[in-house]
């Protein structure tokens, strides 16, 4: 039960229209400028605030319990963020700088 080569060949082109669509769907657009802001200032302000948060609760509860700790934690873990922050802002860029040259490269 052999198949007939017409059909196999009718099927390979439509399975490779059919994979080429999907690539071209799944290729996205460099990021804007307002995205890439927008991410560089999430990434930092999401770490500064998370660190402070986790500074600032560390000494509550230090408090709570007797010892009095402030600000202590508060402005370690304030610096802890700050340089988490910044360096997820560098891996960010060079995510951002890699996926661009990707996207030059192609073309």
């Amino acid at each position: 039960m052999a198949q007939d080569p017409g059909e196999l060949r009718e099927l390979g082109k439509k399975l490779d229209e059919a994979q080429k669509r999907q690539v071209e769907r799944s290729t996205r657009p460099p990021p804007s400028q307002m995205g890439i802001a927008g991410r560089f200032a999430t990434e930092l302000v999401a770490a500064v605030v998370m660190g402070g948060g986790m500074g600032w609760g560390i000494d509550w509860l230090f408090g709570h319990f007797g010892f009095h700790t402030r600000p202590v934690f508060l402005v370690v873990f304030f610096f802890l963020g700050a340089g988490a922050g910044i360096l997820n802002v560098k891996r960010a860029a060079d995510e951002i700088n890699a996926q661009i040259a990707a996207g030059q490269n192609k073309e």
